[in-house]
């Protein structure tokens, strides 16, 4: 029996007390439970027991009966899941989502920025940022540089010169943002090193 296989029968094992367990919780009897399911209060007690492997069939009822996810019903191991869920923040009326899920060092943010036509008031902070247009145009406000970026287009800039950006007033722009603490620079490889 190889590894995957143990595993396999060890949370199989475990169904049969949690399904009991998860029964009691809910003050739930076995004949209650087989009126609910459909499943007859022999198969249920088999389960429970260990007795009858339990199947999709069996549990999926069970499930919809207790109102739980079948990953409770069987335990089914973590997965870390690599999508990023963060909840959107919106801030002077534009909404970031952020990307990164550690503090500190570079952080990345998608950004929808609403059709407005706002004057332009240039700030300084410590850091450096890097800006790529997904959609619409971005106005870019650097010292004495005043750009207009469409999709596809990109900017960085120390975040110690005057800068602001938002949009054009012509319909919203979405954008990534990428800000990193000053002196923290992104690597990008335009062409692979010769031998």
């Amino acid at each position: 029996m190889s590894e995957d296989d143990g595993d396999m029968e060890a949370v199989l094992a475990e169904v049969g007390p949690r399904l009991r367990r998860i029964r009691k919780e809910r003050g739930a009897t076995l004949a209650g439970l087989s009126e609910a399911t459909g499943i007859s209060v022999s198969t249920l007690s088999r389960l429970e027991s260990g007795l009858r492997r339990p199947s999709l069939e069996l549990l999926l009822p069970i499930a919809r009966a207790h109102e739980v996810a079948l990953d409770e019903l069987v335990g089914a191991p973590a997965v870390r899941d690599p999508r990023v869920r963060a909840q959107p923040i919106v801030r002077g009326g534009r909404t970031h989502w952020p990307l990164t899920r550690q503090p500190g060092g570079l952080q990345a943010y998608k950004v929808l920025e609403p059709q407005r036509g706002l004057e332009p008031d240039p700030r300084v902070h410590e850091g450096y940022e890097w800006l790529y247009v997904l959609s619409g145009k971005l106005r870019l406000v650097l010292g004495e540089h005043d750009v207009v970026l469409t999709a596809g287009e990109a900017a960085e800039f120390d975040t110690r010169v005057p800068h602001w950006f938002g949009s054009t007033g012509e319909g919203p722009v979405e954008f990534l943002s990428l800000f990193g603490p000053q002196g923290e620079r992104m690597h990008v490889r335009a062409r692979p090193k010769r031998p």
